[in-house]
């Protein structure tokens, strides 16, 4: 059934391209959307054959996986402290909720006064939002938990750290990796918006010169490359997923 429902998906995108293709080429405005086949061809004599792009890719692949990590030990930290008591949870969850409603990109030139024009400020930019996701999802999973588990815990003589690896965590991983897919979109957002305004690198920084110079084949190459990099961080997401929450498969 599994590969039914796989053949399925790979029937669905490749009608798709193919009615891309034909939709591009008939209505002749293969110079302002490109075609899948120009963006395949732009992609490895354009793209993959330039150092300099090559280079771009690996900076913002480092950069998203950095402020991706900083991100997810960031929120989850501030949430296990936040959503420890009751009063930690009614006093600075309202100012979390407000700081998260602040649209980012207005923040981004305290970030190169800061950080500079660097992959510093890119790093924390793509941290600042990615964070967010995880710190809110990690205190609704805690403030949902059953109080009952944490007494009979202490009851027991569970350390803190017993009772936040085989109590709390538990009952929050769902929540938690729910904050972590969010927070790898947001991240890989951040850090591209970085480069396109405040960076002579990355992959932001040649979209926005593919675009200012009309060249649609290879800024839809790069777009497809941010997308893989999403595929990839998500799936690796997936995986920790499997393997650390095993136990809610088995009813």
């Amino acid at each position: 059934m599994s590969m039914g429902v796989g053949w399925t998906r790979v029937t669905i995108v490749f009608a798709l391209l193919l009615l891309w293709e034909v939709s591009v080429r008939m209505a002749g405005s293969a110079d302002l959307i490109a075609p899948p086949s120009e963006i395949v061809r732009a992609l490895f004599t354009d793209i993959l054959p330039d150092g300099e792009i090559l280079t771009a890719i690996a900076v913002t692949l480092f950069e998203v996986v950095t402020a991706y990590a900083l991100a997810i030990a960031g929120g989850l930290a501030l949430g296990l402290a936040i959503g420890s008591t009751n009063l930690s949870r009614n006093s600075l969850y309202p100012i979390v909720l407000l700081l998260y409603a602040i649209p980012q990109v207005v923040l981004l030139p305290l970030f190169t006064l800061g950080f500079g024009i660097g992959p510093a400020a890119k790093i924390a930019f793509g941290f600042s939002h990615g964070v967010f996701p995880v710190l809110v999802n990690v205190i609704a999973g805690m403030r949902n938990m059953n109080p009952l588990y944490l007494k009979a815990a202490r009851a027991m003589g569970a350390s803190r750290i017993d009772i936040v690896r085989n109590v709390t965590f538990p009952h929050m991983i769902g929540s938690f990796f729910t904050g972590l897919r969010l927070a790898m979109t947001m991240t890989l957002l951040g850090v591209i918006l970085a480069e396109l305004y405040v960076s002579t690198s990355g992959v932001g920084y040649f979209t926005k010169l593919f675009a200012e110079t009309f060249d649609p084949a290879p800024l839809f190459a790069l777009i497809g490359v941010l997308a893989a990099m999403a595929i990839m961080l998500n799936e690796l997401v997936r995986t920790m997923e499997r393997r650390l929450a095993r136990w809610k498969n088995t009813a």
